[in-house]
């Protein structure tokens, strides 16, 4: 198997492995309060300073959008969970903080949805594999993005000649099939 080949099966099975824990993750979410993906809105701020951040700077953190995060936002602050502050440093900015309600909900919705973690990925992995598992994704997370490449060696701009393409067709089955 050449190093591309690899490369890619590794990607199918980590996409795969995180598509199906996500799904049984949510599908087992603990409360009936807020979303997962509010939780996730929940869980950036409680890791920033002052439990607030502007939602500029939380679509940093979520793999959504500017304006869903706005809706969840939004929702949040209905239930009283955040509020909306006005950015002192400028005046178009928005800041969001937890309340201490939110600070509730997230605390006990954070035990139950790590208990859960933990029996899914924790009874599936020794606690040498859970390090190992870790220190990959780290790893992969701080590796060199494509986009800072050297330019010869930058792959977002589209496949050149139909040689390429024909591979790139082909590698996701090959890379599924010796998995």
């Amino acid at each position: 198997m050449n190093e591309k080949t690899a490369a890619v099966g590794a990607w199918e099975a980590l996409f795969r492995a995180q598509v199906t824990i996500m799904r049984e993750l949510t599908a087992c979410f603990p409360t009936g309060v807020i979303s997962f993906n509010e939780y996730d809105v929940l869980f950036n701020l409680s890791n920033q300073p002052e439990k607030r951040a502007r939602i500029k700077e939380l679509t940093q953190h979520l793999l959504l959008t500017q304006p869903s995060i706005s809706r969840l936002v939004d929702r949040l602050a209905s239930k009283g969970i955040v509020e909306k502050l006005s950015d002192p440093g400028d005046g178009r900015g928005i800041v969001v903080a937890l309340t201490d309600l939110g600070v509730d909900v997230f605390r006990t919705t954070a035990v139950r949805h790590a208990e859960a973690i933990s029996a899914r990925v924790g009874g599936t992995l020794d606690a040498d594999e859970l390090l190992q598992l870790t220190k990959l994704c780290t790893k992969l997370r701080l590796g060199t993005p494509i986009a800072e490449a050297e330019p010869d060696d930058r792959l977002c701009g589209g496949i050149d000649d139909e040689a390429d393409a024909d591979e790139a067709r082909s590698e996701p089955a090959v890379a599924e099939a010796s998995a």
